[in-house]
């Protein structure tokens, strides 16, 4: 092997995606060294519980409660302990202490992103988060890097596997949400409170970061709109079918044209949402993720491959810290983060898009006509209607109910919730079933 200088390497965390880091660095390290130019020397392991069972057999003397200590004097920190805290403590005292951090930890840079990219700013450092948006797939570089010539118009990412696969065993089994769901757990996809993926939170974080670097803006959590999967039944998922769609959790974040003489701005939201079978990210099957992006010079590009799993997540990390190592030799401050942009992030009402609205209507002359009226008066135009008799009267020669399926033209999405609140009053419709918004063309 050739005579490397050696950078020390502090790891905090050793759960799914930790052991394996260790397991890759502690095999692999000459063939690493190679690629770095630099010999890449695990320090030691920070975790809570020393007796704790790990997925990886590691050495013993390398494991410490001590985070604090094995921080100083590391060059290159990786924090894959997830949360906030004590998260966010320790990155910052690795900033302050010199060393280069990666992390794959979403929640810290969805909502203290700012601060830890300015610490890092300040002492000539640099943080890599190649697994926090996407697990393996390398979609951070790309647009931090590849893209930053150009105008990236419009992100569409299915960047959570969890809710991926109840969604595709849902579309091509046609089981229920529940009982996928049950699966989904079995299998270590779901964890046992699903909450963060099936509500949306997960994948909201992962937007915001995608988001601010896709427009160099700061994109705080909070400005990402987000809906859940947990009210999609069977029957959404066979109406969808029937109509060329299926339904995926989708991040989105838009770069919206200036209006009335103002600045451009971004919408950045999670949905529920239906994408033509046509369309590439209708094929993305199981726990896999995969990012659309498009953008003006470059046109559309996909990025497709495993969102999660300890193994393949380590595999970002590990180009992170290669990257880190590189830039150790190298010498010289790190890259600070390109977020001078500072676009508005716009509420959910601003968007324009396609919508697919399924109403249970009573089923009688006329009934159609009040629909299509109170949709005219609210500027949402009819593009298609379905209608299907679900509940007949055998005392009436109109039958008793009937489902109406209308796909809509382009419109805005305050425009379109002020509609369906009249379409629910109204005295024709029984219940609205559903609103799902088309995305995707």
């Amino acid at each position: 092997m050739t005579d490397y200088r050696t950078l020390r390497v502090a790891l905090l965390g050793a759960g799914a995606v930790g052991s394996q880091v260790a397991d890759l660095l502690l095999r692999h390290g000459d063939e690493l060294a190679d690629r770095a130019g630099a010999k890449l020397e695990l320090a030691g392991i920070a975790v809570r519980n020393l007796d704790a069972k790990r997925e990886a057999d590691l050495p013993r003397e390398l494991f410490t409660t001590d985070a604090e200590t094995l921080i100083v004097g590391s060059d290159i920190v990786i924090e894959l302990m997830g949360g906030i805290e004590p998260a966010r403590t320790q990155v910052l005292h690795a900033i302050a202490s010199g060393a280069d951090v990666v992390t794959a930890n979403k929640a810290l840079l969805a909502t203290h992103g700012s601060e830890v990219f300015e610490a890092a700013d300040q002492v000539g450092a640099e943080v890599y988060y190649e697994a926090a948006a996407a697990g393996a797939i390398p979609i951070i570089r790309p647009l931090r890097d590849s893209l930053a010539g150009d105008r990236v118009v419009r992100i569409m990412g299915i960047v959570n596997g969890t809710t991926n696969y109840i969604l595709d065993r849902m579309d091509t089994e046609g089981a229920d949400f529940a009982d996928v769901l049950a699966q989904a757990q079995a299998l270590g996809y779901a964890e046992a409170d699903p909450t963060a993926d099936v509500e949306g939170y997960d994948a909201a974080q992962k937007a915001a970061i995608l988001a601010s670097l896709a427009f160099h803006t700061t994109v705080p959590l909070d400005a990402v709109h987000r809906e859940g999967i947990t009210s999609v039944d069977a029957a959404m998922i066979e109406s969808a079918r029937h109509a060329g769609y299926v339904i995926k959790l989708l991040a989105v974040c838009e770069r919206l044209a200036a209006e009335d003489g103002g600045t451009e701005s971004i919408s950045v939201r999670v949905y529920p949402a239906l994408v033509d079978r046509a369309h590439p990210l209708a094929s993305v099957h199981g726990a896999n993720n995969a990012v659309f992006v498009q953008a003006e010079a470059a046109g559309d590009l996909m990025f497709y491959g495993a969102g999660a799993g300890g193994v393949q997540t380590a595999s970002a990390v590990l180009g992170d810290v290669v990257s880190a190592a590189r830039r150790h030799i190298a010498g010289g401050v790190g890259v600070g983060e390109s977020t001078r942009a500072n676009l508005p992030a716009v509420p959910i009402g601003r968007v324009i898009t396609r919508y697919q609205i399924t109403l249970e209507v009573d089923d009688r002359p006329g009934v159609l006509a009040t629909v299509a009226g109170i949709l005219s008066e609210g500027r949402v135009s009819i593009a298609t209607v379905e209608q299907t008799v679900i509940e007949a009267d055998e005392n009436t020669q109109t039958g008793g109910s009937a489902r109406l399926v209308i796909g809509t033209h382009k419109a805005r999405e305050q425009d379109l919730s002020e509609t369906v609140e009249r379409l629910a009053a109204s005295g024709v419709v029984e219940r609205v079933v559903s609103v799902l918004r088309v995305e995707g063309n």
